[in-house]
């Protein structure tokens, strides 16, 4: 669905108006990020599967890895990417200077890529430690947080219905994701969060492709109707 609404964007983006271009790009780059990042992450475990199972290795470099966990460590750069997209989404809709929370959004993406590239995060496992599951998930939350707060506080301030939305969803993604970090391996149906986690991710697609790209583009013959009208 995610690729569906990234193509659709794309095919219609000559119907976006011309003073919403660049948010409607930002948007569509955040999903082609995010839907890159789960063609990792879901599609390695389904090949893994139809091989031998999560322990399926693949060589990069004359070196062997695990392909499930590689999957994981994409999914968690474009994720990051992502969010780093939305706060410059905002930055584009409602034109205001980032500020302070605005530049703690970047200072923290880059902190979690740093976090991420520490050999201690072992990414060749199926059971990397905890704590630095902790460590490096705990920045994306805070990005999650700060983001919603961004859109919400002025999508409210000027009445932009979709993106009060877009905020809402977000936070509805950060409440089924934080639970599932935090407690899936004490009790593992925790992690079924992910699915509402995931569809919410679809509902904010949803709604800027409906936001930016379903516009009707005058015709020809409209512009030259009302430019008679006008005149």
């Amino acid at each position: 669905v995610v690729w569906w609404l990234v193509s659709a964007m794309w095919l219609r983006r000559s119907l976006v108006r011309p003073e919403e271009r660049q948010s409607a790009e930002l948007l569509r780059w955040g999903f082609f990020f995010l839907g890159l990042g789960d063609i990792g992450h879901v599609g390695f475990r389904v090949v893994a599967f139809a091989r031998e199972g999560l322990s399926t290795t693949v060589a990069i470099f004359g070196t062997k890895v695990l392909l499930a966990p590689m999957g994981s460590l994409a999914t968690a750069i474009t994720f990051t990417f992502f969010y780093l997209i939305m706060v410059m989404l905002w930055h584009a809709r409602f034109q205001k200077p980032y500020g302070i929370i605005g530049y703690a959004v970047f200072f923290i993406g880059v902190a979690r890529l740093v976090i991420m590239a520490m050999p201690a995060n072992n990414w060749n496992s199926l059971e990397p430690p905890f704590a630095w599951v902790i460590y490096r998930n705990v920045p994306l939350m805070l990005m999650q947080l700060l983001v919603a707060y961004l859109i919400l506080r002025d999508a409210f301030a000027h009445q932009d219905k979709a993106f009060v939305w877009i905020g809402v969803f977000i936070l509805v993604s950060f409440l089924c994701y934080a639970p599932a970090i935090f407690f899936q391996r004490i009790y593992p149906p925790v992690g079924m969060l992910m699915i509402p986690k995931t569809i919410a991710y679809l509902v904010i697609a949803g709604i800027g492709f409906f936001r930016f790209y379903r516009q009707s583009a005058p015709t020809a013959s409209a512009r030259a109707e009302q430019s008679v009208i006008e005149n």
